[in-house]
């Protein structure tokens, strides 16, 4: 891990409290550190953190400066390191991560390679690196970064404080407020559609909504509705290399991880979790709070509240019934 500028426990503590984590730790406010790292391969001047048990063995040797951890796990840390106790350890470094390796600033300057159509709307303190086109009937608010070769539009919105990443072509799409596109994705592109014998193409004239803080990872595809629109809800993470298709609906809060493929029409609720390279076909009702384990195969509606495994996907108590029964 990269080396950061030193930063002590008096910022990382007064950072943690604008996000109502409070901690409990005999470390002076003035101590400082130079990294933060994993439990193995932390040195005397880093911060460390622990929040899964099968690790608990490495905090008896572990060099760092001091650890993140929950009370009830005090007795597995060595006495040099010293505990910061907090509830949730792994928000905690989430949070601190965010403090100490933060994102490049923005410069708010437009390269002179960028093509901008003349029906495009830039709002103020909006930067565009180069080699950046910009299509009709665009609107780019406030604070947006766009990224080196992106193409954009034509009919795009996006939201303030969003940004997007190098090789990005989006089109038909209303992206919300700081959303992170990274690099190679495609949004907005028509659909899987035509008749199967003809092969005559059925045109997509729907387009993609996607909401508020919502990450979309590399070489991810997300096509346009066919008539009306494909839709991701607010605070959704997208894993790179997934697949969505026309008419797809994401609820809120879901985690769709790697190699993940949507079919047309199905619709996923709120809080969901998708494991990788899960296939779910098409015009689906997928419930509030599912969670799909990696390589299933989903054919059927699932009820909110569900946890499915396999081929094809049934209750996970029931697949891990028929597996030790297979076992024998």
């Amino acid at each position: 891990m990269n080396n950061i500028k030193n930063i002590n426990f008096e910022a990382i503590k007064d950072y943690l409290k604008e996000y109502s984590l409070d901690l409990e730790t005999t470390l002076d406010a003035n101590t400082f550190f130079t990294n933060i790292n994993s439990i193995d391969k932390s040195s005397s001047d880093d911060l460390t953190f622990f929040h899964n048990i099968k690790y608990s063995q490495k905090l008896k040797f572990t060099k760092a400066k001091a650890c993140l951890i929950q009370k009830q796990y005090l007795s597995y840390l060595n006495q040099k390191c010293v505990p910061i106790i907090v509830d949730d350890p792994y928000l905690a470094y989430a949070l601190i991560s965010n403090l100490i390796y933060p994102l490049d600033e923005l410069h708010g300057h437009i390269n002179k390679s960028a093509q901008i159509s003349s029906e495009a709307s830039i709002d103020e303190n909006v930067q565009i690196n180069a080699n950046v086109i910009i299509k009709n009937k665009c609107v780019i608010k406030k604070n947006v970064i766009i990224m080196e070769n992106s193409v954009i539009g034509p009919n795009v919105e996006i939201g303030q404080g969003t940004r997007i990443m190098s090789n990005c072509t989006i089109s038909y799409t209303d992206l919300g407020e700081n959303c992170l596109i990274q690099p190679g994705v495609v949004i907005g592109g028509k659909g899987f559609g035509f008749t199967p014998k003809q092969k005559i193409e059925i045109k997509h004239i729907g387009n993609v909504k996607i909401g508020n803080n919502v990450d979309i990872g590399s070489n991810t595809t997300i096509d346009r509705g066919a008539i009306d629109s494909t839709i991701i809800g607010n605070n959704c993470r997208i894993d790179n290399l997934v697949q969505i298709a026309h008419n797809v609906q994401i609820g809120e809060h879901t985690i769709i991880a790697s190699q993940t493929g949507i079919a047309g029409s199905t619709k996923l609720g709120n809080n969901c979790i998708i494991g990788g390279k899960a296939g779910i076909a098409g015009h689906l009702t997928i419930g509030n709070n599912v969670k799909i384990g990696g390589g299933s195969g989903v054919i059927n509606d699932i009820s909110d509240n569900s946890r499915v495994m396999g081929y094809p996907a049934i209750s996970l108590k029931d697949f891990v019934k028929l597996r030790k029964k297979n076992e024998k």
